[in-house]
Formats: C-alpha cells, sequence, structure tokens
C-alpha cells in the first residue's frame, strides 16, 4: 500500500489571523481560499510540498455538532487543548526566531527534549499547539 498524509485540518477562530501567521510567520503558500455560507476555509500548505497542506477551517462547520458541543469546543479552543500539529523544520532557531519576531504566542523556545528531539512549541492565533523538531 502506498498512504500519504494529504491534509490535515485545524480550526480557526479567525481566518484573517489564522493566514498571516501561517502564510507570514511560518512562510507557507496559499493554495486555497473559499467562503461558503459565512464560513471560510483556508488550505496552506510548505512551498515546495504540493502534496502536503493544512486545512483551516470553522471549528464547527458540521452541521450534526450540537449546541452544548460547540460551547465544549470553544472552550477547548480557549484554553489550547482542541488540536495541534507536529512540524519540522532544518534550522529550528531561525524558525523560533521568525516565529518570535512574529508576535505568536511562545510555549516553548527550542529545547534539546529527553525523548531523542529538540523542538519548540507555539500557539497559533486559535490556540492550536504547533510543535516543531529540527530535522537531523
Amino acid at each position: 500500500m502506498d498512504i500519504t498524509i494529504h491534509s490535515s485540518f485545524l480550526p480557526h477562530a479567525d481566518p484573517d489571523a489564522s493566514l498571516v501567521f501561517y502564510r507570514d510567520a511560518l512562510g507557507f503558500e496559499v493554495r486555497n481560499d473559499v467562503g461558503y455560507g459565512g464560513m471560510r476555509w483556508i488550505t496552506v500548505g510548505p512551498v515546495g510540498q504540493p502534496g502536503t497542506a493544512i486545512v483551516l477551517e470553522p471549528p464547527v462547520a458540521d452541521p450534526g455538532v450540537t449546541d452544548e458541543e460547540r460551547r465544549t469546543i470553544a472552550e477547548m479552543m480557549a484554553k489550547g487543548t482542541y488540536a495541534g500539529i507536529n512540524l519540522a523544520t532544518a534550522d529550528l532557531d531561525a524558525t523560533f526566531a521568525r516565529l518570535d519576531a512574529s508576535g505568536a504566542e511562545i510555549v516553548q523556545e527550542p529545547t534539546e527534549q529527553p525523548y531523542g528531539v529538540r523542538d519548540c512549541a507555539v500557539r497559533d492565533p486559535a490556540g492550536n499547539l504547533i510543535r516543531i523538531q529540527e530535522l537531523r
């Protein structure tokens, strides 16, 4: 079997703020920006990797989500416990410096982890945890 990860979904609370973070702070390219019914889906991805994308989506776009579930999702997003993604870079220090200069919420500066990776962590404007690992 030949299976790859094509896209992952992360919720956004403010599509414009998320666009600035992923495009300007992380340097991702915008591949699609679609609005429907007052909602907006933005697809971004790393330059030179057209087969890998992140879709920034309205967190409660599914019509099957109840009002109670909407409240729970909003609470979890506000705490930063709803969603996250792990990324990798060859130059963690430069990536961290760019994120720090952008005003991103820093969760953890570059650190050598006891499980064998060096990484940092930030939150995007929706509170999603973004961990970035240094490639070795």
